[in-house]
C-alpha cells in the first residue's frame, strides 16, 4: 500500500530560489520581461514595501511574493512585483490581491509596477489572469501574465534537456505534487533528479540549491528519507563529487546519519534544520554570535526548527531573527 508523504514546504523552498536565482526565473518564466531589464545594474529586494503591499491586499494561503527594484534598458526606473502562487487548490481572490497589490504600489511610489504570477497548483482550468471593475463607461483594469507549471508536462523531454535551473525546479515541483500520495515513487523520482543535475553540468551554487529544493519540497517518511541520504553519499562518493555539495550540507548529511542510527531518525532531522538554520544566518549576515549558535543548538522541537528557517531566510536583520527566538 502507498504511503502519503509528509507535508511539503513550497514556501520556503520559492521564496529562497527567487531570491538567489531572481534572473535566471524572469529569462525562464518570462523571457519578454526579461529582455527589457538592464541585469548589468543588480536588483534589489524590498521586503518592507512586500509587507505592506500584502498586508493591503490580504495574503493568501501557501503564497510567496517577492518585489524586486530593477532597471530598465533605457535607464528608467521601474519596480516588478513577482507574485508566486504555489497553493494546491485554486484562490478565488487571486486576481484581486494582485489588483490591489499593483495599484498600492504605484500610488506610493509612481513608477511601473509589472505583476507576474507563476501557478503552482493542480487545476488545469485554473488561469486568472486579469481583474477589473467598472460602471458605464468607466472601467479599471489590471492584466497580469502567467505560467502555469502544469503546462510543462508536455514539454518533459525540454526540462530533462535543458540545463536551467528552473526546469530542474518545475521538474521537482511536478513529481512532488504528482506523488503526495505515494512516497515510494516520490523516492525514486527525488534519485532520479538528483542524478540527472549532475550529469548536465550544472554549477556548483545550483546543484546546492537544487538539493536544498528537492529537500524542502519532495518530503519523505523518515526510513525512506534515510534511504535517500544514503543514496546521495553513495553517489558523490561513486563520481568524486565532494566539491559539488557545500559543507554544511554533506556534514548535515553525515551526521543525520550518524545521529539517525544512534537515536532514531527523528534526531538526525533535527540536527540537519539546526545546521541549515546556521548556515543561512551565515550566508546572509557573515557573523553569527557563540551566545545566538548556542541557543539554537537546544532546540529540539521539528516545527519549531522549520520556522526559524523561514525566519532565517527572510528577516532583515539578525538582531530581528534573535527577537523571534522564543
Amino acid at each position: 500500500m502507498a504511503r502519503r508523504a509528509p507535508r511539503s514546504d513550497f514556501d520556503t523552498a520559492w521564496k529562497e530560489l527567487l531570491q538567489r536565482h531572481f534572473e535566471p526565473a524572469m529569462a525562464f518564466f518570462f523571457p519578454e520581461v526579461h529582455r527589457e531589464i538592464d541585469w548589468t545594474r543588480g536588483v534589489t529586494f524590498d521586503d518592507k514595501e512586500l509587507q505592506y503591499a500584502v498586508r493591503r491586499a490580504g495574503r493568501g494561503r501557501r503564497t510567496v511574493d517577492v518585489l524586486a527594484r530593477v532597471w530598465l534598458k533605457p535607464g528608467r526606473h521601474v519596480w516588478i512585483l513577482l507574485h508566486v502562487e504555489v497553493q494546491n487548490q485554486v484562490d478565488p481572490e487571486f486576481e484581486q490581491r494582485m489588483f490591489i497589490c499593483n495599484t498600492g504600489l504605484f500610488s506610493r511610489h509612481k513608477q511601473c509596477v509589472v505583476s507576474l504570477g507563476i501557478l503552482g497548483d493542480i487545476q488545469r482550468d485554473w488561469r486568472p489572469s486579469e481583474f477589473a471593475y467598472g460602471l458605464a463607461t468607466f472601467c479599471a483594469q489590471v492584466h497580469f501574465p502567467i505560467v502555469k507549471l502544469l503546462d510543462f508536462e508536455d514539454r518533459w523531454e525540454e526540462l530533462e534537456q535543458s540545463t536551467s535551473i528552473w526546469a530542474k525546479i518545475v521538474m521537482a515541483h511536478l513529481k512532488t505534487q504528482t506523488t503526495r500520495a505515494d512516497s515510494e515513487t516520490r523516492l525514486q523520482w527525488k534519485k532520479r533528479l538528483f542524478q540527472g543535475l549532475l550529469q548536465q553540468g550544472v554549477s556548483e551554487d545550483e546543484i546546492v540549491d537544487v538539493f536544498r529544493f528537492l529537500d524542502l519540497v519532495m518530503t519523505l517518511p523518515p526510513d525512506l528519507e534515510t534511504e535517500y541520504q544514503e543514496f546521495v553519499a553513495e553517489t558523490q562518493e561513486e563520481q568524486k563529487m565532494a566539491a559539488f555539495l557545500a559543507n554544511f550540507e554533506k556534514k548535515a548529511l553525515a551526521k543525520g546519519r550518524r545521529e539517525g542510527k544512534r537515536e532514531g531518525v527523528r534526531e538526525g532531522a533535527v540536527t540537519s534544520a539546526r545546521t541549515a538554520i546556521l548556515d543561512a544566518l551565515d550566508l546572509r549576515f557573515q557573523r553569527i554570535p557563540a551566545p545566538l549558535k548556542e541557543r539554537i543548538q537546544q532546540f529540539g522541537d521539528a516545527a519549531l526548527l522549520r520556522d526559524l528557517y523561514r525566519r532565517a531566510i527572510t528577516v532583515g536583520t539578525l538582531e530581528e531573527f534573535e527577537k523571534a527566538l522564543p
